[in-house]
């Protein structure tokens, strides 16, 4: 069951409870936990937190949680890919102010760590992912790791890497070490939420072809010439001749804006 659904299960109670001191607990805060699994980590949190709203796709295990009858906890079961959190939310959190944290399966964690900071976002997001991705979440330019997942994610957030948990603390092991992340939703995120989607495709194509010079990626990416590709470079204040690695993410940003003129 567990290496059906990628599922790893954590019971360090050292570990457990420095994840619930990550999302920096509150009397009167609604959580919602991603992937539950044997209820581990809700036990904790629903001890330190108005109410856990926890999505776990796997019935059975739902099914358990649900007859343990956890106080303060409700367990919803659903994919929390396809699920609309904010409308599970909805009668919980009516002025939609919570918290999501989850030790979540590798496969999925892109995709979740996207849907959480999809508008209207949490306060903020503590997940438990691989280490290497935790290493391209807070990468910085020049790095090895960084590429369109850093820039993405740090256009919109601020990321920190609470600590690193090896992979002997799982049930059953998994092949990589973990680390703790916490995402905090930024006020002044650098891109608008109209935005967002065309940006992610702008990254995916820039970054594809990141070992080349900006000047001749935007001859690709935007359909200009030579002369027209290194004039946009320039107006956005960018020097045509870098490689997109070396961008930070305000320049990619404004590359992407002078590309849609």
């Amino acid at each position: 069951m567990g290496r059906r659904l990628g599922q790893h299960f954590l019971d360090d109670p050292g570990i457990l409870d420095r994840i619930v001191d990550g999302i920096e607990p509150r009397p009167d805060d609604v959580v919602l936990e991603i992937g539950p699994g044997k209820g581990s980590l809700t036990r904790r949190l629903a001890g330190r937190v108005e109410r856990v709203v926890a999505i776990e796709r796997d019935r059975l295990l739902a099914t358990r949680l649900q007859e343990e009858g956890i106080a303060g906890c409700e367990v919803v079961v659903g994919d929390a890919l396809r699920c609309d959190w904010h409308e599970v939310l909805a009668s919980r959190s009516p002025e939609a102010r919570f918290k999501v944290v989850g030790n979540i399966p590798y496969y999925a964690t892109t995709p979740l760590i996207e849907k959480a900071l999809t508008p209207p976002v949490a306060m903020l997001v503590v997940f438990l992912v691989q280490r290497e991705l935790g290493d391209r979440l807070r990468a910085l330019p020049g790095s090895k790791a960084y590429g369109a997942l850093s820039v993405g994610v740090q256009c919109v957030a601020t990321v920190e890497q609470l600590f690193t948990v090896s992979r002997g603390a799982f049930r059953p092991p998994p092949k990589v070490d973990s680390v703790v992340v916490r995402l905090t939703p930024r006020s002044d995120a650098l891109v608008t939420e109209e935005e967002r989607m065309a940006f992610r495709r702008f990254l995916t194509a820039v970054f594809a072809l990141r070992r080349k010079r900006i000047g001749r990626i935007l001859r690709f990416v935007a359909g200009l010439d030579r002369e027209r590709a290194e004039d946009l470079a320039l107006r956005a204040t960018v020097d045509p001749g870098v490689r997109p690695e070396m961008l930070a993410p305000h320049e990619l940003v404004a590359l992407y804006r002078a590309s849609r003129r």
